[in-house]
């Protein structure tokens, strides 16, 4: 497609729909609804699928202005500081535009592909022509980096040239081209250009003369290829890029590089009955295996990944949704460590955690996982973001003394990229298509267009979720016609009601679906009602760090209580009183408008404790207190001060 067509794309549809618009005005057929993340259109042993980035417009007042954010601020920011760092200068260097050395860890390369892939996706949700112009900017010089044989890894090309694919280990080749794969496949979904996707391919096609059965046979020490080769097959339709994505996870567990859970290779994938090691590592390799699923149809692979699940939701996953216990080896822990100030919970092990849910759900159409994904999404991973779109946390304690801070960029960083590439794919978690009609998985004020069973539907959903519970849901058609309209009731919901038209009514239980099939009319109304109140979580006891305490919760959202809210005490001093009223109250945090929640407590004065360490309990004297708590994902975003999301019983 020809750059002045793109631009006429941009130029004429700058609401719902405009990649249809420009389809039709004959500007490229390739460009109509392809912003899909994870196409399982033709995936045999997927029970949904998945609707384009483009077919949901959010016209609400928590995921709105962070995709204007996202364009206006975070993705130029990270444009500026990878030419700053040297990122895309090593592909200019290869390239011999420029001098000089290789700059940066040698896995910088992912990181230019993980922004270019939020850059692609972020166009899906607005046309933004200097969002246009940095991209192909960047892709220009990764076309101009590319080896004749295909190959492509900056830091090898110029450092190490005699050196590919001889340390699998720890040298992340196939991960760097993984994050390439992912952004080539964004990039032409979104703007039918086939340029980035002939690197990839060209690459792709190199790593399947290099590896497999006879040839060399290693995974990556960081899974991530997996599941970009499944993408990449689905893409192009080469069926020898599944067949690749299905080596490299037999291949792995075979002690070929160490058999360290670090590394993912301690096991083969069909014996894996708990998620350890990297956590990041982890979590991607089986987003990887339940795209293989989806393809194969493999029952050893689904039994494996519900095992883990079970591990992870049951024993290993923060309250946020956040993964990974431990800063050694960023890795998870034994069953039941949580420790809270120690947490290393990744923003990336978040985000793994999401793509994973993502993958599952479609697989199952089964509201668990899309349960597990609202948290992450909400809590554990939208946290790892300022809400000045340009500061970003690594790690995500659930407790500090208020050290912990954002950062504006990291050496290693792979989390500001990640963060933003996942943010454009919220619009199309929303729904989902299955045989019978259309799955309404997340709640937000938005109109939607989409095709249900060859009809042509108009959706407007009016709601404040996440700080309501009250939906509405407006349908729109040019003709009758009938399909199902299953509603997610999320799990934290106890019981929900649902009416058709004023008239027809019905319950829900948290953690299903709501099934409404009928013959549906233009302006018919369903309104959902999802209680929404806040209230005290507990967790198991052999969580030792949590013993005694109890996490506030509304809705989606998990809360913290930090210092500069609560002038009375010290928030680690204070106990809540379990069976005190807890209080929604309007508060604006920056430019966010949140809903915080008000309770009563109990403290002591932090003297009490000048100069012992031990004393009796009966010498302790409290005060009673009331508090603050603010949504997880937004502290830190003013003066520093402690900050805990579990707090004693008072």
């Amino acid at each position: 497609m020809r750059r002045r067509e793109f631009l006429h794309a941009l130029a004429i549809g700058a609401g719902a729909g405009w990649i249809t618009k420009f389809a039709q005005s004959g500007g490229g057929k390739r460009m109509a609804d392809r912003s899909v993340v994870v196409d399982t259109s033709k995936s045999p042993h997927a029970k949904l699928r998945s609707i384009p980035i483009s077919a949901v417009k959010l016209r609400d007042r928590f995921w709105q202005p962070r995709l204007i954010a996202l364009q206006e601020v975070t993705i130029p920011t990270q444009y500026e500081l990878m030419e700053q760092t040297g990122r895309i200068d090593n592909f200019r260097r290869v390239a011999g535009k420029v001098g000089g050395e290789f700059r940066g860890l040698y896995f910088n390369d992912s990181d230019v592909y993980k922004w270019l892939e939020a850059a692609a996706w972020s166009l899906a949700v607005q046309p933004n022509e200097k969002v246009a112009d940095l991209m192909d900017k960047v892709i220009a010089e990764i076309e101009a980096a590319q080896d004749a044989d295909g190959y492509l890894n900056t830091f090898f090309s110029l450092e190490r040239k005699n050196q590919r694919w001889t340390n699998l280990r720890d040298m992340h080749e196939l991960y760097c081209a993984g994050h390439l794969f992912q952004a080539a496949v964004a990039h032409h979904r979104v703007t039918g250009d086939d340029r980035l996707l002939k690197v990839a391919t060209r690459f792709a096609d190199h790593i399947a003369q290099v590896f497999g059965w006879g040839r060399k046979e290693q995974p990556d020490g960081h899974p991530e290829v997996e599941m970009a080769l499944v993408e990449l097959f689905r893409e192009t339709g080469e069926r020898r890029y599944l067949e690749l994505a299905q080596f490299f996870i037999d291949v792995r567990g075979h002690k070929r590089i160490g058999g360290s859970p670090y590394h993912q290779d301690h096991k083969p994938f069909r014996e894996l009955d708990e998620v350890t090691g990297h956590a990041v590592r982890a979590l991607y390799l089986n987003a990887g295996a339940a795209d293989l699923y989806a393809e194969t149809g493999d029952e050893t692979l689904m039994a494996a990944l519900q095992r883990m699940w079970r591990n992870l939701t049951e024993k290993r996953m923060y309250v946020t949704g956040g993964c990974g216990a431990r800063h050694e080896g960023e890795a998870f822990g034994r069953d039941y460590e949580l420790p809270n100030e120690r947490a290393y919970a990744e923003t990336c092990a978040a985000i793994a955690n999401i793509l994973w849910q993502w993958r599952m759900f479609l697989i199952t159409g089964e509201a668990r996982f899309f349960d597990v994904l609202e948290l992450a999404l909400f809590n554990g991973s939208l946290s790892g973001i300022g809400l000045d779109g340009k500061s970003y946390f690594y790690v995500n304690p659930l407790a500090d003394r208020g050290r912990h801070r954002r950062q504006p960029y990291f050496e290693c960083a792979c989390c500001p990229p990640n963060i933003a590439r996942l943010l454009p794919m919220v619009p199309s978690f929303l729904y989902a298509l299955g045989d019978d009609g259309v799955f309404v998985n997340l709640y937000a004020e938005s109109e939607a267009e989409l095709t249900i069973n060859g009809v042509p539907v108009r959706l407007r959903q009016r709601t404040d979720y996440p700080w309501d519970g009250e939906v509405t849901l407006q349908i729109g058609l040019t003709q009758p016609a009938t399909f199902a309209i299953h509603l997610r009731i999320p799990s934290w919901c106890e019981r929900a009601s649902v009416t058709v038209n004023g008239a027809e009514k019905r319950e829900g239980i948290g953690g299903e679906f709501v099934t409404l099939k009928r013959q549906w009319r233009d302006g018919d109304t369903i309104k959902l009602s999802l209680p929404m109140s806040p209230e005290f979580v507990t967790c198991h006891p052999f969580v030792e760090s949590n013993a005694g305490r109890v996490a506030i919760r509304c809705g989606p959202i998990v809360y913290c209580l930090e210092q500069v809210d609560n002038s009375d005490a010290d928030v680690w001093f204070i106990a809540a009183k379990v069976e005190s009223d807890l209080k929604p109250v309007p508060m604006q945090i920056g430019n966010l408008p949140v809903v915080a929640i008000q309770g009563e407590g109990v403290a002591v004065e932090p003297s009490a404790w000048d100069g012992k360490l031990y004393q009796p309990l009966r010498k302790l004297a409290t005060k009673l207190v009331r508090f603050t708590a603010i949504p997880y994902f937004a502290w830190a975003n003013r003066d520093a001060g402690p900050m805990t999301v579990w707090v004693a019983k008072g």
